[in-house]
């Protein structure tokens, strides 16, 4: 792997570039990275979890992650693929987390909080803005559904990289998104014809 020339400033070399001067002791390199990916990376937790606070936090996450194992990264596969590899990972996580905690919240709950709640949840919101309903819609996908809707349609992702991401085949993600697409299609149908008519 190559260095860049002295008349290459960091903010123009290439990532390869980068994290070869990050492995050889260059933590300016990093610096570099973390600027050219960090919104990116962001937003994709955002779709995720549309918590701006708890995003910001979990991101400083995932690049500590990043910083941690790039020493080791091998050039496999695309930096980029790579770090949403590590955010999605990082959100699996805190997703199985979040489901574990509310198991144990539920078992406290009595059974009229339980009903109110469930009656609640059934519900989507009134007066939704493109955003919130796209979000509702989201939220009642499956977490291994939702992923694929998110870095298909929102991000942009071939289902070759989705496949590299999430090391699944690509008919597994092709199937996933299938199978989101329809249910975003019931969950969202009724309530925009309502809101057109």
């Amino acid at each position: 792997m190559t260095t860049p020339s002295k008349d290459v400033s960091f903010a123009q070399a290439s990532d390869d570039v980068l994290i070869t001067l990050f492995q050889n002791g260059d933590q300016r390199a990093f610096r570099v990275l973390v600027e050219r990916y960090q919104e990116r990376i962001r937003n994709l937790l955002f779709s995720i979890f549309h918590e701006p606070d708890f995003v910001d936090d979990l991101s400083q996450e995932v690049f500590v992650k990043v910083y941690e194992a790039l020493p080791g990264f091998r050039f496999e596969s695309s930096l980029y693929t790579w770090l949403y590899r590590i955010a999605v990972n990082k959100s699996r996580d805190e997703l199985r987390r979040r489901k574990l905690r509310r198991f144990f919240s539920f078992q406290s709950l009595d059974d009229g909080t339980l009903a109110e709640l469930e009656t609640r949840m059934a519900h989507p919101p009134k007066d939704h803005e493109s955003a919130d309903l796209v979000a509702y819609g989201l939220r009642a996908l499956p977490d291994h559904q939702r992923i694929v809707v998110i870095l298909k349609d929102i991000e942009g992702f071939s289902y070759e990289e989705i496949a590299d991401i999430l090391q699944i085949e690509v008919g597994t993600v092709k199937s996933r998104l299938s199978r989101a697409r329809t249910t975003l299609k019931n969950i969202l149908g009724p309530i925009i014809k309502e809101r057109i008519a």
